[in-house]
C-alpha cells in the first residue's frame, strides 16, 4: 500500500475538539518541508534540465488530475504576472479540462491516452519539458501522458509522494516527496498538497531566477496589474535608484515596466 493511502496516525477524529484538531493538523503539515529538503537533490536535475530547454525556446507544461492538477494550473498561471513570461511559457493542463478546475469530472484521470491529446493541443514539441503531479504516482493520465513524452523524445519529470511509483519509474527527472500518512486517511489535499505546492514554487521560481526574470531579490519583470503592484514597482525603482517616490513613479509610467524603467536611467 502506498504511504499516502496508510492510515492516519490519529483516529477519532470526530471526537477531537477544535483545538485539538487544528494541534495535530499542523504537526503533521511540519513534517512537509523536511519531506521536501530531501527532495532538493531530484529538484536541482528537474530544474536544470527545464532551464536548459527554456533557453532553446521550450516551455514547461504540467499534466495531473484533482489536486495535483488544480496545483499544476495554479503554478503555471501565476509565472505571467509574476515573471513578465509569455501566458503560454508554463502551461497547466488537467484531466478532465478546465471544468475539472472547479467540479470534479468522473473517471477523467483514468484514461492513460488523453493527456497526450491535450498536449497535442498546444503543440508540444521536443523542445518542451512535461511534469506530471500525481501524489498517488498512479494516476493512468499521468503515466500515458509520460509515456508517450517519453516515445517522442520529449523530456518528462514529476512531483510525486510515494517511494517507488509508476509515475516516478516513468518520468526522466523524477521528484519523489515521501509525506506519509495523512491527517485524514487518503486526503492528499493536505500533507501531500502542501508538499506539491512547495515543490511547484521551487521548480518554477528557481527556473525563472536563472531565466534572468529576477534582479537581485527583486521580480522587476512583473506585470502591473494592480494598484498594489504598481506601488510595489514604484518602491522597487525607489530603492534600485535611490529616488522620491514621485520620480519612481513618473518613470514607471514612462517605461511602462520596473525593469524598463531602472534600465533606462541606467543608459543615462
Amino acid at each position: 500500500m502506498s504511504t499516502t493511502e496508510t492510515p492516519s496516525h490519529y483516529n477519532h477524529l470526530e471526537q477531537m475538539s477544535v483545538h485539538e484538531l487544528l494541534t495535530n493538523i499542523n504537526k503533521e503539515d511540519k513534517t512537509v518541508p523536511l519531506a521536501v529538503e530531501k527532495a532538493i537533490p531530484q529538484l536541482e536535475k528537474l530544474v536544470e534540465a527545464t532551464v536548459a530547454k527554456m533557453k532553446e525556446g521550450g516551455r514547461l507544461f504540467y499534466i495531473g488530475a484533482g489536486t495535483s492538477g488544480r496545483l499544476g494550473v495554479v503554478d503555471a498561471s501565476e509565472c505571467p504576472p509574476t515573471y513578465g513570461v509569455p501566458f503560454d511559457m508554463v502551461i497547466g493542463i488537467m484531466a478532465g479540462g478546465d471544468t475539472a478546475i472547479r467540479k470534479a469530472v468522473e473517471f477523467a484521470e483514468d484514461d492513460d491516452q488523453q493527456a497526450i491529446r491535450d498536449l497535442n493541443a498546444f503543440g508540444v514539441n521536443e523542445k518542451d519539458v512535461v511534469v506530471g503531479i500525481a501524489a498517488s504516482g498512479r494516476t493512468p493520465y499521468v503515466i500515458g501522458g509520460l509515456e508517450a513524452c517519453n516515445d517522442r523524445g520529449i523530456t518528462t519529470g514529476c512531483i510525486v509522494c510515494n517511494a517507488n511509483s509508476k509515475v516516478a519509474a516513468v518520468a526522466k527527472f523524477p521528484v519523489e516527496v515521501v509525506t506519509g500518512p495523512e491527517f485524514v486517511t487518503g486526503s492528499t489535499r493536505m500533507k501531500a498538497g502542501t508538499a506539491q505546492k512547495l515543490a511547484l514554487n521551487m521548480l518554477t521560481t528557481s527556473t525563472m531566477i536563472r531565466l534572468g526574470r529576477v534582479k537581485g531579490n527583486k521580480m522587476v519583470d512583473m506585470q502591473l496589474t494592480n494598484h498594489k503592484l504598481v506601488d510595489r514597482g514604484t518602491r522597487m525603482i525607489m530603492d534600485e535608484l535611490n529616488i522620491s517616490e514621485e520620480k519612481a513613479k513618473e518613470l514607471l509610467d514612462l517605461h511602462g515596466s520596473v525593469r524598463a524603467a531602472i534600465s533606462a536611467q541606467g543608459e543615462h
